[in-house]
């Protein structure tokens, strides 16, 4: 039986000559092809999702009963360096843009580490002194424990530190998103105007786990290491969750990726509505329902049917 449907992209711009390794390398860099003939249908979230020539990009309409059963509506992007195939459940809303929250912190970390403004991932950053909303942030912390509890106020310090001006180089140069900004250095990955798809941060995640973002290998080394949350004989997941918290609007991230014993790495993103503190452990379980279910991750539940 058919469970998806599969839609091959042509791409133009590659010489002839190269080879299909140099291909999927040269987009990697480059940060993705353009897929015309979905750009516009899918609000341009398609023109960023990172595949090579007759790379497949696969509709999984039949794995939404995830979201359904958990009684929230999300997509899910799934992408395969070594097959450049993009697996997708609500395709549409993949290609739809949102504020980043915590999930930022992969590349806060990658541009505070690559210009200085942290000096490694054991440098102690102080957290502020002020009262916090969550009590594993009242204290300084380096970036390892500080990206373990997601901790705001260290992270707003990294920002600061790093500065606007070379904040903005850097999102540019890693073309993350939609590379806006705008004038508040600390805030704008919790209010926007930084917006990014799905299928943006498999290309962006896939593109570290590699270590192929123009950054140095010490960099994404570090970042490699406190994006680590579980090790097994036969994966390494590296994942982080976000939170976009603007009344009347809950949204909730998990991102990440995962390298396989054999070498192999499939990255991916899950959003998903929210609607209180009850929700926030559904971007993980589905996440990983998902992930068994695609032959990523062991299944160790019986997926909803």
């Amino acid at each position: 039986m058919i469970r998806g449907v599969t839609i091959f992209a042509a791409a133009f711009f590659f010489m002839p000559t190269s080879t299909p390794d140099e291909q999927r390398r040269a987009l990697l860099l480059r940060g993705g092809a353009t897929v015309a003939a979905f750009a516009t249908a899918w609000h341009g979230g398609l023109a960023h999702a990172a595949t090579t020539p007759g790379a497949a990009i696969e509709e999984r309409a039949d794995l939404a009963r995830h979201f359904t059963a958990a009684g929230t509506p999300g997509t899910f992007a799934l992408f395969d360096v070594a097959t450049s195939k993009l697996t997708l459940v609500n395709g549409k809303r993949a290609g739809q843009r949102f504020v980043p929250a915590s999930t930022y912190k992969i590349p806060n970390s990658l541009i505070a580490l690559e210009t200085g403004a942290v000096k490694d991932i054991d440098e102690v950053l102080p957290y502020g002194g002020k009262p916090q909303r969550r009590q594993e942030w009242a204290r300084d912390m380096n970036l390892r424990d500080a990206i373990r509890v997601s901790n705001l106020p260290v992270y707003q310090g990294v920002a600061r530190r790093i500065g606007l001006a070379r904040m903005k180089e850097w999102i540019a140069r890693l073309h993350y998103g939609n590379e806006a900004l705008g004038p508040v250095v600390d805030r704008f990955w919790l209010d926007g105007p930084l917006k990014i798809s799905a299928i943006e941060q498999t290309r962006f995640l896939a593109r570290l786990a590699l270590r192929q973002l123009p950054l140095s290998a010490r960099t994404q080394d570090m970042v490699h290491g406190i994006t680590l949350i579980e090790k097994t004989p036969t994966h390494a997941l590296h994942a982080k969750t976000g939170w976009y918290y603007k009344p009347p609007e809950s949204l909730g991230w998990w991102v990440g990726w995962v390298t396989a014993a054999d070498g192999g790495v499939k990255s991916f993103a899950l959003n998903l509505d929210m609607h209180g503190e009850d929700d926030a452990p559904k971007r993980l379980t589905i996440g990983r329902a998902l992930l068994a279910e695609l032959g990523v991750l062991p299944s160790t539940a019986a997926a909803p049917r």
